[in-house]
């Protein structure tokens, strides 16, 4: 992207801006003057001020607003109600377009020239979803460093793990030093802590240089409430709650401003910082009746994007819906997104090992479950849901697009951090039991992703930090998942207090754990599994007519069949096709499964070590699996 000549910014809340220009502590002022804004066919009522003042890389800046009357926050407050104003004009307020905020969300803006930076990673010819393994991490808690330059550390060991696409937890800035990133206010900047805007694309480039694509989470369904200070300036958000913040204005007065604010953010991290792919938080919070949705549009840049650099493009989006439109090819009515988060499967997973059936997993708890969910996508397709107290979600038209549109996992950042200690499942399961998840999503038709520390069963948590800068937001944050965990079921006497530095530094991973014991054993079998994935195409092949699945939920077996397709295979003679099968016994009692004569013999192509099953060929009844408690085999057919 260009930088912009001259400062401007988009504050129709007021009758004068200033531009507060150089040290903090005694900036020049510079008067803004109104100016008509050409994109939209505005005129001087645009709502944008200009100064004429040329933007230097390394300027720091902040504005200062005069109200009209009746706009804007409350005269004598900031945004977040913690600053006094001086006299009729607003303390100093950062850029809501600033791209970078060395001293936080409260500190004065910084000028960056993102195109300066010398990208080495020409080579880079990019990665699509299909085939691909997804590892989501915390910047903050992933390396002992906790910034981007740790992140680069551990790379290797993402490869040799099977990883393709790594995708970070929001990066953009908030307030204090730890925080899952969802608060995030200046949408586009980069924390200051993990290593600002040149941090982020030094880590980018080096693991396009390694073949590793980047994934970016961002959130565009609310603002944080530390640093906000955008109610100042204009109509960013139009009344109403998502239960996190206001709801973002994206179809009232001005909000022609506020989508091109998230399109253009959408583009910066695309172009500017190659990123490789956006993962969309909450989209079912994107309160959008305009005819041409928020998500189209921001696939229209992805797609342009991905057609003007000749390197794929790829948007996740994370919805509670069950809403197979997000992922339908436009040209077929839907947003035309590259993927969803499936929850159903990994609530039918989790239920079916833990045991756990509370709250929404209440809907879960059967091998029916699971072995549905597998097939079809979801387990709600217009079903009841007994946690919601109606019918929810809608079947997924499986003629349309392939299998892989749905991201799939044992957990994620929110399954477990989203619990009363963040306690993992690995911290509850036996080491059979986990790998016996991760075989299940290894061998389904979907994308899967892993969350970091669970491919060697990390025995440290990921609980919820926060470290807001008001001390009454804190206390707000804390009685707020206090009240949250209470629903749920959960004794408030075991809920971690997101404050708390220690909080956080418990759910900083281990390394030391990788080469260790049971740890060790977890990560060769997970180094093992994902790699089947690359070396049999069946189990790469994302056509809902590869999965077929049976189920005893007497016995809770599940036999999940995968072969080759017509579509992949083309004309070839069917002795070309290749078939794979995983069976599962998800119970803790030894059991067998006979299959089909017609398959011939079985041959083994991996099981747990902890957990061994064996395998008996009859040529007239076909082979029989035995399966110890919580084993598995994935076999060969032939």
């Amino acid at each position: 992207m260009v930088l912009m000549s001259n400062y401007r910014v988009w504050a129709p809340y007021a009758s004068e801006v200033r531009l507060l220009l150089g040290n903090p502590d005694a900036p020049a002022i510079f008067d803004m003057h109104p100016i008509a804004d050409a994109t939209h066919g505005y005129g001087a009522n645009s709502g944008w001020f200009e100064a004429d003042v040329a933007r230097t890389p390394g300027d720091r800046y902040a504005f200062s607003l005069r109200a009209h009357a009746g706009y804007g926050a409350p005269d004598g407050e900031s945004a977040d109600g913690s600053s006094p104003a001086v006299g009729d004009w607003t303390i100093p307020l950062p850029d809501p377009r600033s791209q970078s905020q060395p001293d936080g969300p409260h500190g004065f803006s910084e000028v960056v020239d993102l195109g300066a930076y010398k990208w080495k990673d020409s080579a880079w010819s990019g990665r699509i979803l299909p085939g691909g393994l997804i590892y989501e991490l915390h910047v903050g808690t992933f390396s002992d460093s906790g910034d981007f330059e740790g992140l680069v550390e551990h790379l290797d060991h993402l490869i040799e793990l099977g990883v393709t696409h790594i995708e970070l937890m929001p990066v953009q800035p908030f307030g204090g030093d730890r925080n899952w990133g969802y608060d995030g206010v200046s949408w586009h900047s980069v924390h200051e802590g993990y290593g600002g805007p040149r941090g982020l694309q030094k880590l980018i480039d080096a693991c396009h240089r390694k073949g590793l694509a980047v994934i970016l989470d961002v959130v565009y369904n609310h603002f944080g409430p530390d640093g906000n200070y955008v109610g100042f300036f204009g109509p960013y958000t139009s009344g109403g709650s998502t239960g996190w913040g206001e709801v973002v204005n994206l179809t009232g007065d001005n909000s022609d401003e506020v989508r091109a604010y998230i399109l253009d953010a959408v583009r910066q991290w695309l172009v500017d910082y190659h990123v490789d792919g956006l993962r969309l938080d909450a989209v079912h919070a994107l309160h959008d009746e305009g005819a041409f949705h928020i998500l189209e549009q921001m696939q229209v840049v992805a797609d342009t994007v991905a057609a003007e650099t000749g390197i794929p493009r790829s948007l996740i989006a994370e919805s509670d819906q069950n809403d197979p439109r997000l992922v339908r090819p436009r040209a077929a009515g839907g947003f035309g997104l590259n993927a969803q988060w499936d929850d159903d499967v990994h609530h039918a997973l989790h239920t079916l090992v833990s045991g756990e059936d509370h709250a929404y997993y209440s809907d879960f708890g059967s091998v029916e479950a699971l072995a549905s969910a597998l097939e079809t996508g979801f387990w709600h397709t217009g079903s009841m849901s007994t946690f919601r107290g109606r019918t929810h979600g809608r079947p997924f038209d499986l003629s349309v697009q392939p299998m892989h549109a749905f991201v799939t996992y044992t957990t994620t950042h929110d399954q477990t951090g989203n619990r009363a200690i963040g306690d993992r499942p690995s911290m509850n399961l036996t080491p059979a039991q986990q790998v016996l998840k991760a075989a299940v999503i290894a061998c389904s038709p979907f994308t899967p992703m892993l969350f970091q520390g669970e491919e060697w069963g990390a025995s440290t948590p990921f609980a919820f930090f926060c470290s807001h800068e008001d001390p009454e937001l804190q206390r707000l944050t804390r009685e707020g998942r206090l009240r949250e965990f209470a629903r749920a079921g959960w004794d408030p006497k075991e809920v971690s207090d997101p404050s708390d530095p220690e909080t956080f530094n418990r759910s900083k991973l281990n390394w030391q754990e990788v080469s260790e014991g049971s740890h060790a054993t977890i990560l060769s079998a997970y180094r093992d599994l994902f790699a089947l994935r690359k070396s049999h195409p069946s189990l790469r092949t994302p056509w809902s007519a590869s999965v077929v699945t049976e189920y005893d939920e007497d016995n809770r077996c599940l036999v999940v069949v995968r072969s080759q397709d017509e579509r992949e295979v083309g004309a070839r003679s069917s002795d070309a096709f290749e078939t794979v099968a995983l069976v599962a016994n998800f119970s803790d009692a030894e059991t067998s499964v006979s299959l089909d004569s017609e398959f011939g013999s079985a041959h083994l192509l991996h099981t747990f070590e902890d957990a061994a099953a064996s395998i008996v060929n009859d040529e007239a009844a076909g082979p029989e699996i035995s399966l110890p408690a919580w084993g598995y085999a994935v076999v060969s057919l032939s």
